[in-house]
C-alpha cells in the first residue's frame, strides 16, 4: 500500500511540474511570442528577436507604393502577428520607419508603406493599408512567417485616421493604434478593433479637441479602447523614435493581437499622468 501510495504522489508532483512549467502558459495561449516582459523590456530599443527586413517595390505590388518588410529572423517560434504602419499626408515611409525594427524585433511582422501619392486621403490611405496586410498575408516573401488571423493597423496623421477607416472596413483586424490621427470622420460607433488612440498635447496641424478625443470617445462604450495624449509633444512626435509611443504601442499589440495577457499589466491600471503622459484614458480590465 505505502508503495502505491509513494507511486500516486510521485505522478502527483510530477503533473504538478509539467503544470507549472515555463512552457504551460505558452500551451495555453500558442500566440504568446518572447519571455515574459517588463518594463525595461518593452522600453528597449531593440526586444529579444533578431530582425531581418526586406524592400518591396511599387511596381512589384498593386492598390499601394510598396515599403519595407521588417521579420523576426528565426523561425524557431513559428508565425507571428503582423502589423502594418502607413505614413501621414505629404509624408513617405521613412517617416514612420523607425517603428519597423522597434515592434518586430517584440515578434511582429511589421510592414511600413508607402502610399500611392503623398495627398492620399484617409480613406484611401485606409483601402491602402489592407491592399498591403492582403499583399503580407499572401503574396510577399515572407507570407509563411506570418499568421493571418493575427492582423493589426497603425498610421501617422491621415495615415492614423487611415488606421482608423482600415479598422471600420474589416472588422475581424484585432488591433488599431491611430498615432496623432487625423481625419474628417470624428465618429466611429461602428468600429469593433480593440483600438488605441494616441494624441499629444501640443498638436496643432490635428488638434486632439478636434480629432484625438472624439475619434476615440465615439468608440464603442463596451470596446477595449484607451486614449493616450502624450505630454510636451507634437504632431509630429511619431515621425522620430519615442519611448512613450513604442511602450505602449507594443503592449497594445501584445494584448490584442497576441493575446498575451502578460502584457495587461502596463495598460491596466490606467497609466497615471507623468512627464510623457498628459492623459490617459481606457476601459479596463480589456476583455478581449
Amino acid at each position: 500500500m505505502k508503495r502505491h501510495l509513494a507511486a500516486a504522489a510521485a505522478a502527483a508532483v510530477c503533473c504538478l511540474t509539467v503544470l507549472t512549467a515555463p512552457g504551460a502558459q505558452a500551451a495555453d495561449n500558442p500566440y504568446e511570442r518572447g519571455p515574459a516582459p517588463t518594463n525595461s523590456s518593452i522600453e528597449a530599443v531593440r526586444g529579444p528577436y533578431a530582425v531581418s527586413d526586406t524592400s518591396v517595390s511599387s511596381l512589384a505590388v498593386t492598390g499601394f507604393g510598396g515599403g519595407t518588410i521588417y521579420y523576426p529572423t528565426s523561425t524557431a517560434d513559428g508565425t507571428f502577428g503582423a502589423v502594418v504602419i502607413s505614413p501621414g499626408f505629404t509624408a513617405y515611409e521613412s517617416s514612420i520607419a523607425w517603428l519597423g525594427p522597434r515592434l518586430a524585433s517584440q515578434g511582429f511582422v511589421v510592414f511600413t508603406i508607402d502610399t500611392l501619392t503623398t495627398m492620399d486621403q484617409p480613406d484611401s490611405r485606409g483601402r491602402q493599408l489592407l491592399a498591403a496586410l492582403d499583399y503580407l498575408t499572401q503574396r510577399s516573401s515572407v507570407r509563411g512567417r506570418v499568421d493571418g488571423t493575427r492582423l493589426g493597423v497603425m498610421g501617422h496623421s491621415m495615415g492614423g485616421g487611415g488606421a482608423l477607416e482600415a479598422a471600420k472596413t474589416r472588422p475581424s483586424l484585432q488591433a488599431a493604434i491611430p498615432l496623432t490621427g487625423w481625419n474628417t470622420d470624428k465618429s466611429w460607433p461602428e468600429i469593433k478593433t480593440p483600438t488605441l488612440v494616441v494624441g499629444a498635447d501640443g498638436d496643432t496641424v490635428a488638434p486632439v479637441a478636434s480629432h484625438s478625443e472624439p475619434f476615440y470617445e465615439s468608440l464603442p462604450r463596451t470596446l477595449d479602447k484607451a486614449y493616450l495624449e502624450l505630454n510636451n509633444a507634437s504632431h509630429f512626435t511619431p515621425n522620430t523614435s519615442d519611448t512613450t509611443i513604442a511602450k505602449y504601442s507594443i503592449s497594445w499589440l501584445k494584448r490584442f493581437i497576441d493575446n498575451d495577457t502578460r502584457y495587461e499589466q502596463f495598460l491596466c491600471p490606467l497609466p497615471r499622468p507623468g512627464l510623457s503622459i498628459e492623459e490617459y484614458r481606457g476601459t479596463c480590465p480589456h476583455t478581449s
